[in-house]
Formats: C-alpha cells, sequence, structure tokens
C-alpha cells in the first residue's frame, strides 16, 4: 500500500495558482493525468482519492488559531498567507482540476474536514469498504500440555534479581520506599 499527499496534483493547484509552472506545463497534467490515473487501475492497482474539504468559517477559525498560539505560528509560511490571500483562485484551480481527473473509474471523494479526527475515522472506514479482503482470522490456538517434570527451577537465592522498587497493589502501580 502507498499513500501519496496531494503532490501529484500540486501542478493543477499550487503550481497554477502561484505560477510555478508553465500554462503548457499544467494543460498537459490535465491531459495526462486522468489517462495515467487510467492505467494505474488497469494494471490492477487500487487508486482511491480523497479532497480533505475545510468550510471558510473553520478555516478562518484554524488561521486565527495559528496566528494566536505561538507553537501554531510555524505553520503560517509565506506561502500560506499568500494561499489566502488568493483564497478564490485555489477553489477555482481545485473546480477545474476536479472538472478533469474526478473520472467515472478513479472519483475524487470529498471528505469533510472540519473535525479533523472524525473525518480520518470516516476516511479509514470508507477506504476499507472498498478494499477487498479475506477473512485471515486464524484458527484458535490449543496450548500443548505443559510438562513440568522435566525441569527443576534453580533455588532463587542462587540468582541476581532487579530490586523490585514497583509493585502492584490492588491494581495500582506504585513505587515501593528503598
Amino acid at each position: 500500500m502507498a499513500l501519496f499527499d496531494r503532490s501529484w496534483y500540486n501542478r493543477a493547484g499550487v503550481e497554477r495558482v502561484m505560477g510555478f509552472c508553465r500554462e503548457s506545463e499544467y494543460l498537459e497534467f490535465l491531459h495526462s493525468c486522468p489517462e495515467f490515473e487510467r492505467m494505474l487501475v488497469r494494471s490492477g492497482i487500487i487508486l482511491i482519492k480523497y479532497w480533505f474539504s475545510v468550510s471558510d468559517e473553520e478555516q478562518e477559525r484554524r488561521f486565527q488559531v495559528r496566528i494566536k498560539d505561538p507553537t501554531k505560528r510555524w505553520k503560517l509560511s509565506p506561502m500560506d498567507l499568500e494561499s489566502r490571500r488568493r483564497w478564490v483562485e485555489y477553489s477555482r484551480a481545485k473546480d477545474e482540476m476536479f472538472a478533469h481527473t474526478d473520472i467515472k473509474q478513479i472519483p475524487w471523494y470529498v471528505v469533510n474536514a472540519d473535525n479533523k479526527k472524525c473525518a480520518r475515522l470516516n476516511v479509514i472506514r470508507h477506504l476499507l469498504s472498498l478494499i477487498p479482503y479475506e477473512d485471515l482470522t486464524p484458527e484458535p490456538i490449543k496450548l500443548p500440555t505443559l510438562d513440568r517434570r522435566k525441569y527443576v527451577r534453580p533455588p532463587i537465592t542462587d540468582q541476581n534479581f532487579v530490586p523490585e522498587l514497583y509493585q502492584r497493589r490492588g491494581g495500582v502501580l506504585t513505587l515501593t520506599s528503598r
């Protein structure tokens, strides 16, 4: 199994909006991407695409949290700030990319990602529902009878034990006094 982030599709989004690719490269991507995806599927690869969608309100909330929380400020690069300014252009670029790459054989699955944890769980469940599998639950194991007649442990006094400073008492792990 291989998982990829959206980097493959950046040609139609970030690279186009920010001017990091030529128009001819962008058009080539829109033409080649669906054909390449079909080729992968024809060769037996299961290709599943997810788009994590965040509402405008949630995106704004996340930006505000990043501005106010010094531990999250690192997430606001100059590129992030510019992408915020070009939000409409990014949205249109995504719509155009979907128009070319949301194909019958390999559709985009859009995930409501306002709640990150729920989004991840929903994707995991959906992904597993799309992958054929066979039940590989192992048969129950029957332990053989232990033959204790063949071995006698040496006396505890003949061994060097690590001091037991931690012990479980009444279901609680405690540190014993020295």
